[in-house]
Order: structure tokens, then sequence, then C-alpha cells
């Protein structure tokens, strides 16, 4: 299963994570019920930064998380989430009120999709603590200190203009500290603009090694040639091997720092049953996974479930496809756990579904 890592070369282990984000509340209608029609909902926590830091860390990985909390019942309770599942919080600002106003942690309200009814998702995050914090005051050098491995998101960078800021400077502190820097693009449409997050993304692309998540907004912005090809109007999504391959190639050619480009590709059959395979460039070749067929307990996560799944893998040296089978098996499973994050300490049963006997359908 393993083999010479080129991106891990030269770093010692490379196994020593951080991510920054925030963390948010999570409230649910029990029994697929929608909003409208709720009586009670069920609380948990959850955010695309936070759930891989929760994934890898169950998985063994060492890993740590940094956001920025009010200090209050909510916000302590949201890091206590993260810390009984072996997540590393010493960082994490607990702010008071004299730093951030409105002393809120971020909310996001989820109707379970079931059969042809989709699931959907409404934010109550506007002026949510990590928000309103002053990073201007955060030593980045200090907080970047001794790790090996960066995730960040666009979704963070979305929420207010200081996260941003904090996110690019962070990709700036990481590339001279010669870390490994992965980046999932998330794109939250009532975040911001097709525009705003692909002008941002641009910003990112030299500085990345690990991208994930290539979506239809995932193009660099340049005026001349941004549009390429039978994908002028965006990245297909549901692309054939040799879109991919052609996609994977252009964005290694204008960014030849990327060292691994994964995609993962949905089929929605139903709100209850997907199916899901990826692409992943890697070592100057692209590889297209197995193709999963799954009925689904819950949804959100399964795009983190890939990234730590993926990252885990690289991690571990695992050979190209059964890096990128582990992440698509990685994110089956998320598919059956209630909550947003892949909650699963049990290495053996992602490898058990990745060697299942699948067809790929090219």
């Amino acid at each position: 299963m393993e083999h010479c890592n080129p991106l891990l070369a030269g770093n010692k282990g490379g196994k020593k994570f951080i991510t920054i984000g925030e963390i948010m509340l999570r409230l649910t209608p029990p029994n697929y019920e929608k909003i409208r029609m709720a009586s009670n909902f069920e609380a948990s926590y959850g955010g695309s930064e936070a759930n891989i830091a929760l994934a890898l860390a169950n998985l063994g990985v060492d890993s740590t998380f940094f956001t920025v909390v009010p200090n209050n019942s909510l916000g302590k309770s949201a890091v206590r989430w993260l810390r009984s599942n072996d997540v590393h919080c010493t960082p994490v600002i607990l702010a008071t009120m004299d730093e951030v106003p409105s002393h809120r942690l971020g909310t996001y309200y989820l109707e379970t999709g079931y059969g042809i009814r989709a699931s959907k998702v409404t934010y109550d995050r506007k002026h949510s603590a990590i928000t309103e914090y002053d990073f201007s005051k955060l030593d980045l050098d200090a907080l970047l200190d001794g790790f090996d491995w960066l995730h960040l998101s666009g979704i963070t960078p979305a929420v207010a203009p200081n996260c941003a800021k904090l996110i690019m400077d962070c990709l700036k502190v990481a590339r001279a500290k010669n870390m490994i820097i992965s980046f999932d693009g998330n794109f939250r449409s009532r975040l911001w603009t097709w525009e705003e997050a692909r002008d941002f993304c641009t910003q990112c692309l030299p500085y990345i090694d690990v991208l994930m998540g290539i979506e239809p907004y995932h193009l660099w912005k340049d005026e001349n040639d941004h549009s390429k090809g039978d994908w002028k109007d965006g990245v297909p999504m549901q692309p054939s091997y040799e879109q991919q391959d052609e996609i994977f190639r252009a964005f290694v050619e204008r960014y030849p720092n990327l060292k691994c480009i994964g995609r993962h590709v949905r089929y929605a059959h139903s709100g209850s049953e997907n199916s899901l395979k990826a692409f992943m460039w890697y070592d100057g070749h692209t590889f297209e996974s197995k193709l999963f067929t799954f009925n689904i307990l819950d949804r959100v996560g399964g795009g983190d479930a890939f990234a730590s799944g993926l990252i885990y893998a690289m991690m571990h040296d695992y050979k190209p496809m059964d890096m990128i089978n582990f992440a698509v098996a990685s994110s089956v499973i998320k598919h059956t756990i209630h909550g947003d994050a892949n909650i699963t300490d049990d290495v053996a049963s992602i490898r058990n579904l990745m060697n299942m006997n699948y067809d790929i359908k090219r």
C-alpha cells in the first residue's frame, strides 16, 4: 500500500496537522422534518475545517484546530466537542464581549432531504465571533510553528473581510515555513458570488500544494484565456476522464507548485441515494477512482470526509490509486453517520470498503 510520496520528500513525517476556520452550532429538525414543521431541533457542531480536524484526529493524526468562539457556554461546548474527539484546541481563542461585540457562535439550520426532496441549509452566522475578531494582533508565525501541514478552505474567507485577510496571511506564512498546504474551494453561493470566489482562489493558487474541490468557479482570473476548450463556462460537474485530465493539466501548467489535485464527482439519483467517484492528478498522471453507490443517512460533510481521507492517505504514503479510493470510501462512510464529521477510528473498515469490487464507469 505504501510508496515514496514526492510531496512528503524532505519533510520529517509531514503528520502534524493544523486547520483554521469557523465551527458552528448545527440545528436539525428530527425525522426529516422541514423547519416550518419542527417543534424541536437536534443540536450538534460542525464546519468544514472542524470536520476535517475531527476526522483526522479520529484516525490517529496529530490534529489541531484554530478558531475564535465567544467565551460563553455555546463557545465552550463547541470546543469541548472537539477535544472529546482528540482534536488539540490550545490555540482556540475564547473571545470576550470587548473583543467580539456580538458575542455569538455562528449557527446553521439543516433540513435533511429525503427521496426527491433535497436537503436545505439556512445560515445564521453574520457577526459571529470569528467575523468580528481583530486578527492583526495574532502572531501567525507562532500559531503555525511546529506544524507540517496546513489545511484551509474557501468558506472561511467568504464569511468576512477579516477572515479573508487571515487566510491569505496564513498562506504566505505557511509557504515561508515550507509547510504542506492543502486548500478546498468549497464554494458557498449564500456567502459570496462566483466572481468573488474565483478572484480570491486565483490569489491562493500559487501557494497551494494540494488542491481539492474543483467546482465550476474554480478557474483562475485571466481576462484573456481563463476560458479553455469545452470547459469554457466552468469545470464540468460530471466530467469524463478525458475532460478532467485536460483540466488538471491546464491547472498544473499554470501553477506548477500544485503537487496533487483531487475532486469528487457526485451523481444524485435522489435525496436518499447517490453515487460517488473521484479524479486525482498526482505525480504527472490523472487517476480515476471506483464508483460507489449508497444510501444516505446524512450527506453534510461528505466533501470534508473526502478531503480528510485524501490527506490521511497522502500522509501515510498510500499508492495513488489507493489514495483516491480511500478518499472516496471515507466520504461514502460519512454519508452513513449523523452529524457533520466522519467520526470513525476504524481505518480497516475504510480499506475494506475501498477494496470491494465496484466497477469504474468511464
